[in-house]
């Protein structure tokens, strides 16, 4: 088998959020090949900490997929602040004797830098184009641990673990691997709260992550933090905020200083969101549905609503409304042009990490959540079929069925888009429901 076969039978996706299958980004020829190991989002620790640990299987993870993809140029981007990590991985690359096609770049503290388009400029000086993707520019992107994934791919062992950090208002930040499937109360509790009554969780980073209905869910291949707050903390009032509500706010109090635009990622990129103009049409039942497709360019980063905005309205809500009313009629945004230059003003508005964290209340949270050993052993994983973009997983065992660590027991449907899953500890089958193969352990 090639590396894209190798990587698919392993169940390999993107471990940054998005959860796109590697191997769809594999199929691709491309002049560069970026490692994003920017990790924008306050207070998750984890890429930094796996590129320091294990920097010689994340290099070769990394080469492997460059030369792959027929890259000239492989890069990993990390902010230069990490000066450690950046000393650990220009002298690995040097000892691995692979200088001639990797480097290391410091990319600017700032938030969203791990936006892949962002990263791609910051990296390479190109605009990936509205409603567009890095392959159009010759770039492939991976995160840090996807790249220590496919290492161990390439050695046999599929993905069967998650690197997780915990951070917030609680006694112990830290970071942690644990199997997928692991019930997330498990993995809370390891903060040394055992009560989460006057406690709200966001699944993510405080930026981008949604605050989590229940506690009652599994690990997946996408988790990447789990944020712990008080439920009166300014964060956890903003996120909770309906979509009526923030319509209803919008349309109260907007004054059309266009500083959501003007401080906008994809703005400053050259794109035309502008979610100023989205405001404008909430407020004044605007119906210029050409003036309206732009909200589909916004890439959710919130930071118009959580920084940008001087009093404190939800822009980024505004582009989720005209989103849903586009996706209704099934209208989709067309660029009128293929290539883009970004803002002359935009290294002036680049948004500080520091400012940011302040901003959303969150400066005294910000600490070191080291890798720790635990012995988390649940009894039962619930192993989800659909935790990655495209087609669920098609079960290949039967309740009943003893599976060992790391055997595949989901596979693509054919034709289709999608990743294979594998049993994350040992043990037998004892429901497949619901989006989810149920394993007990011994």
């Amino acid at each position: 088998m090639n590396l894209l076969d190798i990587v698919r039978e392993a169940g390999v996706i993107g471990a940054g959020g998005a959860g796109f299958p590697t191997h769809a980004k594999l199929a691709s020829k491309a002049e560069y090949i970026l490692l994003n190991g920017a990790e924008c989002e306050p207070l998750l620790r984890v890429d930094q900490q796996l590129m320091e640990l294990f920097a010689d299987e994340i290099i070769k993870g990394f080469e492997a997929a460059g030369k792959f993809v027929c890259a000239s140029k492989a890069i990993i981007g990390i902010k230069g602040k990490h000066k450690k990590v950046i000393s650990i991985l220009r002298e690995r690359i040097k000892a691995l004797q692979v200088g001639d096609f990797i480097e290391v770049k410091e990319l600017p503290d700032i938030y969203p830098a791990g936006d892949e388009q962002v990263l791609v400029y910051e990296l390479t000086g190109r605009v990936v184009p509205e409603a567009g993707i890095p392959i159009q520019v010759g770039c492939v992107v991976l995160n840090s641990e996807t790249a220590l994934n496919i290492y161990y791919a390439s050695i046999k062992e599929p993905v069967t673990q998650k690197y997780i950090t915990i951070a917030g208002d609680i006694p112990k930040a830290l970071t942690v691997k644990v199997p997928i499937g692991t019930p997330i109360i498990d993995v809370l509790k390891l903060s040394g709260i055992e009560n989460f009554e006057n406690y709200a969780v966001i699944d993510g980073g405080p930026m981008m992550g949604p605050i989590m209905s229940n506690l009652d869910g599994y690990v997946n291949k996408k988790n990447k933090g789990f944020v712990i707050l008080k439920k009166d903390h300014y964060l956890i009032r903003k996120k909770s905020i309906s979509l009526e509500q923030a319509k209803r706010v919008n349309k109260s109090a907007c004054a059309q200083c266009r500083m959501c635009t003007d401080l906008c990622p994809r703005y400053l990129l050259g794109h035309e969101v502008q979610p100023h103009k989205m405001m404008r049409a909430l407020n004044y039942k605007l119906i210029d549905i050409e003036n309206q497709k732009i909200a589909q360019l916004c890439c959710q980063c919130n930071l118009c609503e959580l920084f940008s905005c001087p009093a404190g309205l939800n822009p980024k809500s505004a582009n989720l409304y005209f989103k849903g009313k586009l996706a209704e009629q099934n209208i989709r945004y067309k660029p009128n042009k293929s290539e883009f230059i970004a803002r002359k003003s935009r290294e002036y508005r680049l948004i500080p990490s520091k400012r940011l964290i302040a901003r959303l209340g969150l400066y005294k949270f910000d600490k070191p959540a080291p890798m720790t050993e635990v012995e988390l052993k649940p009894e039962l994983v619930y192993i989800s079929t659909n935790q990655h973009i495209g087609a669920p997983a098609v079960s290949v065992v039967s309740v009943g069925d003893y599976v060992e660590i790391g055997q595949q027991i989901g596979k693509i449907p054919e034709g289709s888009l999608g990743a294979t899953i594998h049993a994350s500890i040992s043990g037998k089958v004892v429901a497949i429901e619901n989006d989810f193969i149920v394993i007990r352990r011994g």
